[in-house]
């Protein structure tokens, strides 16, 4: 790396020399060349950090910006004759400042391969969709993207990858069996006409954390994430990442349940306050049954008391059919 920089300097300097020799200030032009040389180096880590996007989005805007400048003072040239050199530098100071901002603040998106589609006359990617680990090892994610209702580009980092691999290869026989079920999920979304799956290399050496990781290549890429962490799905919305939850969606295609609604269900166990049963819909839904506890391991019919939504999913409520009945006739009475 210094010896890098060293013929970086050694090039502003000898440059500053070739033009010295022009004006017969040799020594002026190499210490100009070495001072340039010295200021190009020293900036080099802060071009490490800016998105080369960003750069081209700069460049982009301040041409375009100078441009546009230029084009509206063009009608003009021939009644304010010499006048128009202030006015001109004026616009263009300003036209130039306005695109070179735009461009830094719109150019994240921007990449090479993105000016190559455009140029070939292919459209910009759109509708991109990050895959988190841990809704590629659920494996709902097939069957959603099977039903048609997802479709777009899903892109892998390859650190999402690496954790997979991680935990396909862990000690542990469940994870093991996990992780090789999240790797048969990938390779069966490839198979997927309407999806294209596009591996990708980029990484961030400085974050350690890969949920941190990818929220970042979200917001570098302007894509969603598609999880099912509750945990990653706040900490997205916080940095204005959109996020798609595969529970969110699971809970919001469960069938309604409304108050007084009656249904037959097998109690299978205890639950928590006294004398209560619970019992499990097809969907998962937890049933809580008042006074259940004696038909544990029976079949019963119940009837719907009311309905807790709560982020971890839905919870009913609910009274055996025969004592609501009764409830209500002594009510009635």
């Amino acid at each position: 790396m210094i010896i890098i920089r060293l013929v970086i300097f050694i090039i502003f300097a000898f440059s500053g020399y070739i033009l010295g020799i022009k004006y017969n200030y040799e020594i002026y032009g190499i210490l100009l060349g070495g001072f340039l040389g010295l200021i190009a180096i020293a900036i080099e880590p802060v071009f490490k950090k800016v998105n080369l996007g960003t750069i081209i989005g700069g460049i982009l805007g301040i041409t375009l910006g100078l441009l546009f400048a230029n084009l509206l003072i063009l009608p003009f040239k021939p009644i304010l004759g010499e006048d128009i050199t202030t006015i001109s530098v004026g616009l263009m100071a300003v036209f130039g400042y306005v695109g070179l901002f735009l461009g830094l603040s719109r150019g994240k998106g921007i990449s090479i391969a993105g000016i190559f589609r455009l140029f070939r006359g292919q459209s910009s990617e759109e509708n991109i969709k990050i895959l988190d680990t841990s809704v590629i090892i659920d494996g709902r994610i097939s069957d959603v993207c099977e039903s048609g209702f997802l479709e777009g580009v899903f892109i892998i980092p390859q650190f999402i990858l690496q954790e997979l691999q991680h935990v396909a290869d862990s000690a542990d026989s469940t994870k093991r069996a996990r992780g090789r079920r999240g790797l048969d999920i990938l390779h069966k979304i490839q198979k997927m006409s309407n999806i294209t799956v596009r591996i990708v290399d980029e990484d961030f050496p400085k974050i350690k954390e890969v949920d941190s990781k990818l929220v970042a290549l979200a917001r570098l890429l302007n894509a969603k994430v598609i999880t099912n962490d509750f945990n990653l799905n706040k900490v997205a919305e916080l940095q204005g990442v959109s996020v798609l939850n595969i529970n969110e969606l699971a809970n919001a295609l469960k069938p309604v349940v409304l108050p007084g609604e009656t249904m037959k269900i097998f109690i299978l166990k205890e639950g928590k306050e006294y004398n209560q049963g619970v019992a499990y819909l097809d969907d998962g839904t937890m049933v809580v049954v008042e006074n259940g506890r004696r038909l544990i391991g029976k079949n019963a019919e119940v009837t719907v008391t009311s309905v807790l939504q709560t982020t971890a999913g839905r919870m009913i409520f609910s009274k055996l059919k025969e004592e609501n009945e009764r409830e209500e006739f002594r009510a009635v009475k």
